[in-house]
């Protein structure tokens, strides 16, 4: 039995997928992004050298 063409809905489903795909890495790229810099602030070391400036 050879390869059966795949239907229109499979390609529509593929790129919405994507999005959805897409859009989640953003958020996780946002959240991990922010977490970073709040941890920052929150280093003493890093606090106390802008205490002092």
């Amino acid at each position: 039995m050879g390869l059966a063409k795949e239907h229109e809905i499979h390609t529509r489903r593929l790129s919405r997928n994507l999005g959805v795909g897409l859009l989640l890495a953003f958020f996780v790229a946002l959240v991990f992004g922010l977490t970073v810099v709040k941890v920052k602030v929150l280093d003493p070391k890093i606090a106390a050298q802008e205490v002092q400036q």
